[in-house]
């Protein structure tokens, strides 16, 4: 099941990324799986991997390109990314405001942030066997919606996983027969939801000035004699 999942969604991430050409590309999240078909063409891919959930020298055969971060404070320096692939991790994250505004830093001028996140109207977000069953699923509408509001555009938006969360080899084996199907019946209730948004360039995050504080500086008055 995980593999079929995983050859799903590299299809679906494949169709919105379809020229990654000397782009340096951060995987977020679990996003390992999907890095691997980047690593030919892409100036440089990493894999941070977020702390409460440990790290692994990746890949096994090569240099190791994977680090442990906190995603709300992510150790890579302004607009050093072309590409961030959010995948499996802002269901379950506390600080989305904080993550978003460190993506937000980190991307260049026209950058682009790939998300992925179970959909709340699909099945895969209530079997609890599966990782996308765990955390906050997100409607069209909500991610829509967040992703604006931290000064971020959405441009695309796909869905994926139609098919049974089960290990069935029947099931699995009818795979693309699933997928034809979720198309053209019931879109609405895939099981994940990926959405892909650039970088707002004009919305800076601009903060208000502060009035300046008055000082009060006490003054000695001599007591007039009686």
């Amino acid at each position: 099941l995980g593999r079929m999942v995983v050859k799903v969604l590299r299809q679906k991430l494949k169709a919105l990324w379809p020229d990654i050409r000397n782009d340096r590309i951060l995987g977020l999240g679990y996003a390992v799986p999907y890095l691997p078909s980047y690593f030919s063409k892409a100036e440089r891919v990493i894999a941070a991997m977020p702390a409460g959930q440990g790290v692994l020298p990746w890949p096994t055969e090569e240099a190791n390109a994977s680090c442990l971060v906190e995603p709300s404070h992510l150790p890579f320096p302004d607009y050093s990314m072309d590409k961030i692939l959010l995948i499996h991790y802002l269901e379950g994250a506390e600080q989305l405001q904080q993550v978003l505004r460190e993506c937000w830093r980190t991307l260049s001028d026209g950058g682009s942030l790939l998300i992925v996140v179970p959909n709340r109207r699909g099945i895969w977000a209530r079997v609890d066997k599966t990782p996308f069953g765990h955390g906050t699923p997100f409607s069209r509408d909500q991610l829509d919606k967040l992703l604006r509001e931290n000064m971020f555009t959405p441009t695309q938006c796909e869905r994926g996983l139609y098919m049974p969360p089960t290990d069935s080899r029947l099931a699995l084996s009818l795979a693309p027969v699933w997928q034809w199907l979720g198309r053209t019946l019931f879109e609405r209730f895939s099981g994940v939801i990926l959405m892909e948004a650039k970088k707002q360039i004009y919305a800076g995050n601009v903060q208000p000035a502060k009035a300046k504080a008055r000082k009060f500086v006490p003054v000695v008055k001599p007591i007039p004699k009686s």
